[in-house]
């Protein structure tokens, strides 16, 4: 069934070279097969697909996020790289440094090239 099958996520880009520039260059990713007109990239033993729509951009829900062991690194390192992390004004949301703390997680959203949101995620330890 597909509980034991992996599952791989979607990237949609507007302008491949583009996207690939923002995801190899800034974010750090490596580049893996080229197929079907898009990029398969590895990220923790998982697998991305960026491919190319018009449609890119279009989602006002988070597309993905990296599970990662320290948000705040991570986010010190990604804005030195030129990523511009989204910040939130709404109630019942504090932010802190681009990072909002609640639901078991602290995690910060960025936009991509293709205005996809995406997020860097820390879970913190259960109570």
């Amino acid at each position: 069934m597909l509980s034991t099958a992996p599952i791989r996520a979607y990237i949609p880009v507007s302008n491949l070279q583009r996207a690939r520039k923002f995801y190899e260059q800034t974010v750090g990713l490596e580049p893996g097969e080229v197929y079907g007109g898009g990029v398969i990239y590895t990220c923790g033993g998982a697998e991305v697909f960026m491919y190319q729509t018009p449609n890119a951009g279009t989602s006002q829900a988070s597309q993905a996020f990296w599970q990662v062991d320290d948000v705040e690194a991570e986010v010190a390192a990604l804005k030195a790289r030129g990523v511009v992390f989204e910040e939130y004004d709404m109630p019942g949301i504090k932010m802190k440094n681009s990072i909002v703390t609640g639901g078991g997680a602290k995690t910060a959203w960025f936009r991509d090239s293709e205005g996809n949101t995406m997020a860097v995620s820390q879970r913190l330890p259960a109570r």
